[in-house]
């Protein structure tokens, strides 16, 4: 005969495993080889995957999903951000992350998290799938949006350049590692200092240079020997530098600058240049 279970003490509740539901990750590429390569990977871990190739599809199974995983550009001129948009008025709260080639267009919409190809592992995948999944299931999630905005422009750009990015006043918002390689210091040593009251060496007042740029949106241009430092470091050759600066919008809508440099030629002295002076 059937007993009933004996009614349990919160104690006795918190301790029992809950059955928790595999989360539904909709997955929209009109790529077949990259669809089912991704398909596999997450149900290998344990996420219950709902393939789409078209728009058309994905917004057909959009309805009963946990999270949405969308390819950006799908050829003929279509786009998943249509997709985002739609689940976006439909169901808020459901997270969304663009997958994308680059960061020139839609950078900031309607999703919640945006990998970048080629630079994003399927790490950084399953990273994101678990902070979203832990959002889902109602608990905070802490994302550094200002690092993951600016290190994703970074690597857009390329590791080979120095890359820092400034607000209006010449206060340090982000810096690659090169550029912090270059100049000395960690890249976290940068962030929240100014430039004109840590770094003496630099050539003229960047500081001037970056606020034109900022305020005025327009874009700064120098390809000369003088590069970044007023006196090159120890045993470094005279270079022909390209410094760059652009005007950008900084993750909380201030206006702010770009400053890019890299080496376009390495020149060995001059012999006149090993000469003093007569």
């Amino acid at each position: 005969m059937f007993e009933p279970p004996e009614i349990a003490s919160d104690n006795t509740l918190q301790m029992q495993p809950s059955n928790i539901q595999p989360v539904r990750v909709l997955l929209l590429d009109d790529e077949p080889i990259n669809l089912h390569l991704r398909t596999a990977i997450l149900r290998q871990r344990g996420y219950e995957c709902v393939p789409a190739s078209s728009i058309e599809e994905a917004t057909e199974l959009s309805n009963n999903i946990d999270i949405a995983v969308l390819d950006y550009h799908l050829g003929a001129g279509q786009f998943g951000t249509e997709v985002a948009a739609l689940i976006r008025r439909r169901r808020p709260h459901v997270p969304i992350i663009i997958l994308s080639a680059t960061l020139d267009q839609y950078f900031g919409g309607v999703e919640d998290m945006h990998l970048l190809k080629g630079h994003s592992s399927v790490e950084d995948l399953l990273d994101a799938l678990s902070s979203l999944e832990a959002k889902r299931r109602g608990a905070p999630v802490v994302v550094d949006a200002r690092d993951f905005f600016y290190s994703r422009i970074s690597m857009a750009i390329g590791s080979d350049v120095l890359v820092q990015i400034f607000d209006e006043k010449g206060v340090w918002q982000h810096c690659n590692d090169a550029a912090a390689e270059y100049l000395g210091q960690t890249r976290d040593w940068f962030i929240g200092r100014s430039l004109q009251q840590e770094l003496s060496t630099l050539t003229r007042d960047w500081r001037d240079v970056i606020q034109a740029v900022s305020l005025t949106r327009e874009t700064y241009i120098d390809r000369s020997h003088r590069g970044l430092l007023n006196e090159p470091r120890p045993n470094e050759q005279q270079h022909t530098w390209s410094v760059l600066a652009f005007p950008i919008t900084l993750h909380d809508n201030r206006s702010g600058a770009v400053l890019t440099a890299r080496i376009l030629e390495k020149h060995a002295p001059r012999t006149s240049e090993m000469l003093p002076f007569v």
